[in-house]
C-alpha cells in the first residue's frame, strides 16, 4: 500500500464515511486558458484519474471545481484558493488534491500556515506527482524541502525577469504596461509609435498650462474640452483610461519624461526608442513653472513684501526676469527692489537695468493704468491692442476648427465607403467592423474636440469690452484699487498685464495688457461702484 493510500485510512480512521476529495488546480499565467483542453483541465483529468484509483478507500471526487487560472503561486490572493480554505473550515472537504505541491503555493511561510489550517480541521494534503506523508516527520521534511526549491525557483524567475527590465529600460526599449496620452503601441516592433491626433492635444495641455499658470484652471479647461486621459484596450478586451482630468493625473501628464523622448528607470534617464512630441525648451518651462509653483503652493499665493510685479516684470536688454528682492538696514527699515536675475548671477557689469526700486516702478504702473482712462487716444490703442490680440486668438481657433472639421469629414467618407464595402461582400467582416468601431470614437473624439473650439471663440468673442466700459472701468479705477486688499491687488494686476518690460540704461517701460483682463477689470469696477458708491464722489 502507498503512503497516499496510508494517508486517506489515517484521516478516517474510525470511521467507513467516504472521503470528500478537493481537486485544485493553478496556472500562472492566461496563455492557453482559451483552448478546448487546457493546462488547468490536465491537471483536473490527473488528479480525478488518481481518485479514481483510491475507490476502494471511499473516496470521492466532489462537483465544486477550485480553478485559478491566470494567478501566481507566490501568494494567497486567489479567488479560488479562497474558496477551497473556506469550504475546509465549514467541514465540506476531506482531502485535498492537487497534481504538484507548488501548483498550491511557491511560498514556504503560505503553505505552512495553509497546513495548519489543513490540520486544525483534519484534512488531508495528496500531490498525485510527488510520494509524501504530512502525518509523518519524514513527509513534512520531505514537503518543506519541495516547496523551498519551488519558492527558490519562483526568487530565480523573479530575479531574471527584473534583470531583463532593467536591460531594456537602459537601451531605452518599451517594457510594456498601459501607453501614454500621445503614444499607442506597435504590435509588432513592440515599442511606442506617436499617435498624431493624441500629440496635438498633449503639446496643447502643456501649452494650456503655461498660459493659465496653474493646474486647478488647466484642469477645468481641459474637462471644458471634453478632453480625456489615455483610453486603452487590453488584450481581454477590457477598456482603460478615458477618465476625466483632475490635477494628479494632469501632474503625471506634465512631468512624464517619456514625452521627451527618454526613459526614467530609478531616477536615471536613458534615451528612449521612441519619438519625443515636446519640444525640450516647452518641456523646461512647464517644470520650472511646476517646481515654483510646487515651493509657493501656486502663482500669487505667496507674496510676503506684497510685490505687484512679481512675475510680469523683466529686463529688456537681458530678456531676463526681474525678481524681487529686499533688504534691512538699522534693523528697522525695509527696502524693497527689483533686480534683473542676470545681474544677480553674472554680476552688475553685465546689465544696464540692474535694479529699480520696487515701491517707485509700482507706483509708475499704477499711474499708467490710471491716465489710460483720462486719455481718449490711450484707450483708443489699448482698445485696438485688445481686439487685435482676440482676433489673432479667434483665428488661430478658426484655423483649428477647420483642421478638425476636415478630419471628420474624411472619417465620415472611410465610414461611407466601409459600409458600402460591408453590404457587397458577405464574408469575414471582423476587420472592417474593427476599422468601423476605431472611425466611431475618432469621429466621437473629433466632434468633443470641435464643440470645445466653438466654446472657446464664443468665450474669445466674449471678451471684447467697448469704450464705454473701458472708460468707465479706468475712471473708476481709484474706488476699485482702495477698495482691494494686498493680495486682490496683486491679482487684479496680473489679470490686467500680460509683462511689463523695463529698460534700465534708456529708462523706458512697456506695458502689455490682457484682454481678458481689461473685461474682468470692467466687471469688478461695476459691482464695487454699485456697493461703495465710490464711482459717483
Amino acid at each position: 500500500m502507498n503512503q497516499r493510500s496510508q494517508l486517506s485510512r489515517d484521516s478516517t480512521s474510525g470511521s467507513d464515511s467516504t472521503v470528500r476529495c478537493a481537486i485544485y488546480t493553478r496556472k500562472s499565467t492566461e496563455e492557453g486558458l482559451d483552448q478546448d483542453f487546457n493546462s488547468l483541465d490536465a491537471q483536473r483529468e490527473s488528479a480525478e484519474a488518481y481518485i479514481e484509483s483510491q475507490k476502494n478507500e471511499g473516496w470521492v471526487c466532489i462537483p465544486e471545481r477550485y480553478d485559478d487560472g491566470g494567478f501566481t503561486g507566490g501568494n494567497i490572493d486567489r479567488p479560488a484558493l479562497r474558496r477551497l480554505l473556506t469550504d475546509v473550515e465549514a467541514g465540506k472537504i476531506d482531502c485535498i488534491v492537487v497534481y504538484k505541491v507548488d501548483r498550491l503555493s511557491r511560498s514556504l511561510l503560505d503553505f505552512a500556515r495553509m497546513m495548519e489550517t489543513l490540520e486544525k480541521h483534519g484534512v488531508s494534503f495528496v500531490s498525485v506527482t510527488q510520494q509524501f506523508n504530512t502525518t509523518h516527520s519524514m513527509g513534512r521534511l520531505t514537503l518543506n524541502i519541495l516547496l523551498s526549491f519551488a519558492q527558490f525557483e519562483r526568487e530565480i524567475i523573479s530575479e531574471r525577469t527584473r534583470d531583463k527590465m532593467t536591460a531594456a529600460r537602459k537601451k531605452g526599449k518599451w517594457v510594456g504596461g498601459m501607453p501614454v496620452l500621445g503614444y499607442d503601441i506597435d504590435p509588432h516592433a513592440k515599442r511606442l509609435i506617436v499617435n498624431e491626433e493624441e500629440a496635438c492635444k498633449v503639446r496643447s495641455i502643456y501649452e494650456l498650462y503655461l498660459e493659465r499658470q496653474s493646474l486647478l484652471p488647466t484642469v477645468q479647461e481641459l474637462n471644458n474640452r471634453g478632453w480625456t486621459t489615455k483610453r486603452w484596450i487590453t488584450k481581454k478586451e477590457r477598456a482603460r483610461g478615458g477618465k476625466p482630468f483632475e490635477k494628479n493625473n494632469l501632474f503625471r501628464l506634465l512631468t512624464n519624461i517619456t514625452y521627451i523622448g527618454k526613459i526614467n528607470f530609478k531616477g536615471e534617464f536613458f534615451e528612449g526608442e521612441h519619438q519625443a512630441i515636446i519640444e525640450v525648451d516647452l518641456w523646461r518651462r512647464v517644470q520650472d513653472l511646476l517646481r515654483r509653483n510646487g515651493r509657493n503652493g501656486g502663482r500669487l499665493v505667496r507674496n510676503k513684501y506684497g510685490a505687484l510685479l512679481k512675475g510680469l516684470l523683466y529686463c529688456v536688454p537681458c530678456e531676463a526676469a526681474m525678481v524681487h528682492a529686499c533688504t534691512v538696514k538699522n534693523q528697522t527699515t525695509r527696502y524693497r527692489y527689483y533686480v534683473c536675475s542676470r545681474a544677480q548671477k553674472e554680476g552688475w557689469h553685465s546689465c544696464p537695468t540692474k535694479s529699480v526700486p520696487a515701491a517707485e516702478i509700482e507706483g509708475f504702473v499704477i499711474d499708467r493704468i490710471r491716465c489710460i482712462g483720462r486719455d481718449s487716444g490711450l484707450i483708443a490703442e489699448t482698445l485696438n491692442q485688445a481686439r487685435r490680440q482676440i482676433q489673432e486668438g479667434v483665428e488661430k481657433l478658426e484655423s483649428e476648427l477647420r483642421i478638425v472639421k476636415e478630419e471628420l469629414q474624411r472619417h465620415a467618407l472611410e465610414v461611407h465607403r466601409l459600409v458600402g464595402d460591408k453590404a457587397q461582400h458577405h464574408d469575414d467582416h471582423t476587420l472592417t467592423s474593427t476599422r468601423l468601431a476605431d472611425l466611431e470614437d475618432q469621429i466621437r473624439f473629433a466632434r468633443q474636440r470641435a464643440d470645445g473650439i466653438r466654446e472657446k471663440i464664443a468665450m474669445k468673442n466674449s471678451e471684447l469690452v467697448d469704450e464705454g466700459e473701458l472708460t468707465a472701468a479706468l475712471e473708476g479705477f481709484d474706488p476699485v484699487w482702495e477698495a482691494l486688499s494686498h493680495r486682490e491687488r496683486s491679482r487684479v494686476i496680473h489679470l490686467l498685464v500680460e509683462k511689463i518690460g523695463y529698460d534700465g540704461g534708456v529708462g523706458t517701460l512697456s506695458i502689455t495688457f490682457r484682454p481678458t483682463g481689461i473685461k474682468v477689470l470692467a466687471q469688478e469696477s461695476a459691482i464695487v461702484c454699485a456697493e461703495t458708491g465710490g464711482c459717483d464722489s
